[in-house]
């Protein structure tokens, strides 16, 4: 049975981080804010209260590794990483600028924090199984944490990794699947439906759970950095809303993607935020 949404308001640390990624498609006048909104808490929980990491040493062999795997939800990731401290403020202003390190999809080699260049949908699972398998081989204590859309899942390449994750016995490896039941053109269920979601994860060898993937203090229990169970990697069906905060974009296809919305625009979203 797929879990109801809490209709509880936004908090202030997830509105900031909202203000942050407006902030950005402001500037560029374009963005994925549906994608971006619904992964807010998601990044919040996990740079918050679960990653071991430096930012100001971004490539400590011992942090934990995170990757957006669906990399066009890449502006919740860029809000977080700034307001971590991995890149100055003021690069959030120069979002897909030509002098600017932050592009429409993350590049590990030019922005600090990003694991690994992601965007080319179902890659991220398979980079992160590698980095599990070396954090084990070296004994190392390094968790690794892949967040993978809910239509990014249809690729053959995430189900060919969960066979070898499991396999390997990866329980240092986490799978959080951002399940807002919305693609680029159309619901899930239509699309290609993924139903039985947390059986199919079950299946494939990984201790399955679900969780409101708006919940924080849920994703923080969940997500405690530990083996969830012994020489199984851990799948977290996380249910979210599309756009997540935008009352007119919530659930909305349209606002997959928005480019040219204009100040008026802006207005309106920013305003829709204030009484989420």
């Amino acid at each position: 049975m797929l879990l109801k949404n809490s209709p509880a308001p936004l908090d202030a640390r997830s509105k900031e981080l909202r203000r942050s990624v407006l902030r950005m498609m402001q500037g560029a006048d374009r963005g994925h804010i549906g994608a971006a909104f619904s992964l807010i808490e998601i990044m919040r929980v996990l740079y918050d209260d679960i990653l071991n990491f430096r930012s100001d040493e971004p490539e400590w062999q011992d942090r934990d590794r995170c990757i957006l795997s669906k990399g066009h939800g890449c502006l919740a990731l860029y809000a977080i990483l700034a307001d971590k401290k991995y890149f100055p403020d003021d690069e959030l202003d120069k979002f897909c600028a030509f002098d600017g390190i932050l592009g429409g999809h993350p590049d590990a080699g030019k922005v600090p924090g990003v694991e690994a260049s992601t965007g080319a949908l179902g890659h991220g699972l398979s980079i992160g199984i590698g980095m599990a398998l070396a954090a084990r081989m070296a004994g190392s204590a390094r968790r690794v944490y892949v967040v993978t859309g809910d239509g990014e899942i249809n690729e053959g390449s995430i189900w060919e990794g969960a066979m070898s994750a499991a396999k390997h016995g990866l329980d240092n490896l986490t799978v959080l699947v951002d399940y807002n039941k919305l693609q680029s053109y159309g619901p899930t269920r239509e699309v290609l439906d993924l139903e039985p979601l947390l059986d199919k994860w079950s299946a494939f060898g990984f201790a399955a759970e679900e969780v409101d993937g708006h919940d924080v203090d849920a994703l923080r229990t969940l997500l405690q950095p530990k083996p969830f169970a012994p020489r199984r990697p851990l799948a977290i069906i996380c249910h979210t809303v599309k756009g997540k905060g935008i009352s007119f974009a919530e659930g909305n296809p349209a606002w997959h993607h928005q480019s040219r919305i204009g100040d008026e625009g802006f207005k309106e979203l920013y305003d829709a935020l204030e009484t989420a």
